[in-house]
């Protein structure tokens, strides 16, 4: 898998996972605490997001990172 590859599977991951509590991406972005356009940057593969991104996000979604990357 190669870095754009592994990009766009996060973003997908955060997709279905955010789908699942119904949320939008600005219901998303409230939560943690960032913009709706970074979200929308993140789910597309469009940023190589950061550890503590990611992590911000998991904690948003209630999931462990671990959750978060398991594709």
């Amino acid at each position: 898998m190669n870095k754009e590859q592994l990009k766009k599977k996060v973003g997908q991951r955060i997709v279905e996972l955010r789908s699942q509590k119904g949320w939008s991406q600005s219901d998303l972005a409230r939560a943690c605490n960032k913009d709706r356009q970074a979200i929308e940057k993140l789910e597309n593969g469009k940023v190589n997001p950061t550890l503590y991104t990611l992590l911000e996000v998991a904690n948003a979604l209630e999931v462990s990172l671990r959750n978060l990357i398991n594709f």
